[in-house]
């Protein structure tokens, strides 16, 4: 069976990686800020840094187990790894850094490589040196190096980080194509919730070295079971909660109580709800209603973000995002009712 089991802990300095996740013939992806240990996640599977304890098996093939000894350097794990830096080696051409990690030579070989330089738009490019390349050329020279070998993973590290909008929808375009023939796994690693939505099947998200959950990407993005998770899928506006009935609670810094159609947690400590699920609402006294100062306006695109701001007390700016015609329509100018809908409701016990 097609399948990457990784278990084990890396500790440097006061910084403690603690992974444990299983990947079977799928994109997964791999959510969290800068700095929780994403990167360092692939380089321990990738066998550049090794772990203290564990295990990293790849389809029957253990690469590391701490109790057997079992160690695999990088080159003989059949592992593509793309980092932040591409690796690409500087004395070769685009063509000489494709054709060193194809496996035998000869007519294949050529083929391999034309297959690559087009699928990753690099005709022209052949002869040229690292240093001829731009940021995005780079990436996609890297990319094609790494498909080029023909591995049984895929570990990708930001692979989109120097690309402006239009070079990364091509090649997200570029490596939707290469996953259509892959039948292998790939973790992709980001801070971006738009690159993982767009690209992954599921998602582990990873906080301070620690993995909180792992989930389909809809079901997390709905209904995300942590605050890390709650804030990397995009909800900007969280809040403390404190339950007060079993439909009931408080969310404290924007100083509303609050009704839900759902039992509320005992343990309950945070509410969150999406900036686009607010609503304007007619009347004060409607519930869940909120009247609110409007403390600041911003254009985007297609939309206008509001800084609002609960009229009741010193309370937490909450964040609307609505439509530039709706936002006409209502003809607001320094206070504003809005709805929170109940059934948008982000509920966490911690």
């Amino acid at each position: 069976m097609d399948m990457l089991y990784a278990s084990f802990e890396k500790t440097i300095g006061k910084f403690q990686l603690n992974v444990n996740l299983e990947a079977e013939n799928e994109v997964m992806g791999v959510l969290g800020e800068s700095g929780c240990g994403k990167s360092m996640t692939l380089r321990c599977i990738a066998g550049v840094l090794t772990p203290d304890r564990g295990k990293i098996i790849l389809n029957g093939r253990t690469l590391f187990d701490s109790e057997k000894k079992v160690n695999l350097p990088p080159q003989k794990r059949n592992v593509g790894y793309l980092s932040q830096n591409h690796a690409l080696f500087p004395n070769m051409t685009v063509e000489q850094n494709i054709a060193c990690g194809i496996k035998g030579k000869g007519d294949k070989a050529q083929r391999i490589i034309n297959i690559v330089i087009n699928d990753f738009c690099l005709s022209g490019l052949e002869n040229h040196y690292p240093n001829q390349l731009s940021g995005g050329q780079l990436q996609r020279a890297a990319l094609a190096r790494m498909i080029a070998s023909e591995p049984e993973l895929l570990l990708l590290d930001e692979p989109f980080s120097a690309l402006d909008n239009t070079l990364k929808w091509k090649l997200e375009q570029a490596l939707l194509n290469v996953w259509e023939q892959f039948s292998g796994e790939t973790l992709f690693v980001s801070h971006n919730r738009d690159e993982v939505y767009h690209l992954c099947n599921r998602v582990a998200v990873l906080e301070n070295g620690q993995m909180k959950e792992i989930r389909s990407k809809m079901d997390l993005f709905d209904n995300p079971n942590t605050l890390a998770a709650t804030r990397l899928t995009g909800c900007r506006n969280i809040s403390r909660a404190q339950r007060i009935s079993n439909f009931e609670f408080k969310a404290i810094d924007w100083n509303i109580i609050l009704h839900s159609p759902k039992k509320i947690p005992n343990n309950l400590q945070y509410v969150g709800i999406h900036a686009h699920h607010l609503l304007p609402m007619g009347k004060e006294k409607e519930e869940n209603a909120m009247m609110c100062d409007i403390k600041r306006k911003t254009d985007a695109p297609f939309s206008i973000i509001v800084q609002l701001q609960n009229i009741q007390g010193d309370c937490a700016p909450i964040r609307w995002e609505v439509a530039k015609e709706e936002w006409k329509k209502l003809n607001a100018h320094d206070t504003i009712n809005i709805c929170l809908p109940n059934e948008r409701f982000i509920l966490l016990e911690a």
